[in-house]
């Protein structure tokens, strides 16, 4: 018995030495957070072990997993272990006040200034947007924040102002230029901006300028542009006063304009010249824009309503009250993506802009409604036969498909005359299986000119507004399927 227990006794020791010998190896964790487990992902003891295990993995590594968590979990990354306590602090600070609201019971003032505080690092980016800015208290931490010198070399900025009492656009704040050298990324929204406010303002590394209900004047608007040397994307939502751009650009690369307001709004776009400008867009199709281009040889994209009127070079392009295209520009024969804004679904005005545009490899649709027909067989009977009518499309995305004749009569024609097609996207209301083998047969599937093509039926989740062409071609998560 004696022997046997210590045996035993033995075996327990080496246990516990094995035991002690591993651990010392480990990072020595700092007290736990008593609210940590409650919300950043680590509730159990399970997911801890996971985390220290992280610790085998190389400093830059490291870095690039916390740089991509919210603000309060990154911070907490500092109580796992001594070697985690410097690097959340030797990242730049990124700042979004929704994140903070919401994990803190809507108090923002104190957590900022915390946050500030303990970290002692420069910060990158700063996003108050406008659901939060219908709190006094709130503007007067957000307006003590940006005036700390952790943001002296802020990179990105977006800034919105809103009081829902009387929804007037508030005065901007000017603190808010005192970061003008150092932009690269500005989103403006729900304020004023007064003349007076960019006198003398220069936005030198400026590279995405989005400005959304915003009033200023055509000065303020064309200013701003001017002043930023280095832009490469405009994005201009619904912003009342100003009623001409004029610009002349060598980096623009993305111009998008909603012009929707009932107040004076946008109303005439011209690009002198932009040599490097890729994609150009009108987003609302209700409010007339007329836009001039002079000198744009790298432009691929083109986004069209049919309220808008575009001249490129020498072709003159008007959609309302009906397709008529005038004179034919070298530009129009570089057009790759085409997005189209439409009252209603109407092949003709399709199939002009199909031989306006030859090079045309991606088509994007959105529709309000089923135009009364569009039938085709006998009246481009001719054009079809023709050498020199040929479909290049190999991308087309319909929103949405309403399974009406004209609808079917649409989609037809590029199913059976389209012979280098490679994917349909049509967006319908409803996907069950009796409605989906009914227009699978309709639309002549199994005749399909291109065989290697896909067609699908997706659902539609909710009404699109035209301006989320913005986000479906711009990004091409759509356009890309």
């Amino acid at each position: 018995m004696e022997a046997g227990g210590s045996s035993r006794s033995t075996a327990t020791r080496k246990r516990k030495s094995a035991a002690l010998e591993v651990d010392c190896y480990r990072p020595l964790a700092a007290p736990p957070d008593p609210g940590a487990a409650e919300h950043d992902g680590c509730g159990d003891g399970r997911d801890l072990h996971h985390m220290r295990n992280l610790g085998d993995l190389p400093d830059d590594m490291l870095l690039k997993i916390i740089s991509l968590l919210p603000i309060k979990q990154g911070c907490r990354t500092q109580i796992l272990a001594r070697r985690w306590r410097p690097l959340w602090r030797s990242l730049p600070l990124n700042i979004d006040c929704a994140d903070i609201v919401h994990s803190n019971d809507g108090k923002l003032g104190d957590v900022l200034q915390r946050i500030i505080s303990s970290h002692q690092g420069v910060c990158h980016r700063f996003s108050i947007r406008p659901e939060l800015s219908t709190d006094m208290d709130n503007d007067a931490a957000v307006d003590a924040c940006l005036l700390s010198s952790t943001l002296d070399k802020l990179k990105e900025l977006e800034f919105y102002r809103r009081r829902w009492h009387n929804w007037q656009p508030m005065p901007v704040p000017a603190l808010i230029f005192r970061f003008s050298p150092t932009l690269c990324v500005a989103k403006f929204g729900h304020f004023t901006l007064t003349d007076d406010a960019l006198q003398g303002i220069q936005f030198p590394q400026l590279k995405k300028l989005v400005l959304h209900y915003v009033y200023l004047s055509d000065f303020s608007l064309n200013s701003m542009v001017a002043r930023s040397p280095s832009l490469e994307f405009l994005l201009i939502i619904r912003c009342t006063g100003a009623r001409r751009l004029r610009t002349n650009s060598f980096t623009l690369r993305t111009i998008a304009v909603d012009n929707h307001s009932p107040d004076p709004s946008i109303e005439e776009l011209v690009i002198e010249s932009a040599s490097h400008l890729q994609t150009l867009i009108h987003l609302e199709h209700n409010h007339d824009l007329h836009i001039a281009t002079l000198s744009v040889p790298k432009l691929e994209t083109l986004g069209c309503t049919n309220s808008m009127r575009l001249v490129l070079g020498s072709t003159d392009i008007r959609h309302h009250p009906g397709p008529r295209i005038r004179g034919l520009a070298t530009v129009a024969c570089k057009i790759k993506c085409l997005v189209l804004g439409m009252a209603t679904l109407n092949l003709d005005m399709v199939i002009e802009l199909l031989t306006t545009f030859p090079c045309l490899e991606k088509l994007y649709i959105q529709c309000q409604k089923s135009w009364k027909n569009n039938l085709w067989r006998r009246k481009y009977r001719g054009l079809i036969t023709s050498t020199c009518f040929d479909i290049h499309v190999k991308t087309i995305v319909l929103d949405y498909y309403r399974g009406r004749k004209s609808d079917i009569d649409f989609v037809t024609f590029f199913v059976l005359n389209a012979r280098v097609l490679e994917k349909m996207k049509l967006l319908v209301k409803t996907n069950d299986d009796k409605f989906l083998a009914i227009h699978r047969h309709r639309l002549q599937l199994e005749n399909m000119a291109s065989h290697g093509a896909h067609i699908n039926f997706r659902l539609k989740a909710s009404d699109v507004c035209i301006s989320n062409i913005y986000n479906l071609c711009i990004q091409e998560n759509i356009l890309n399927l």
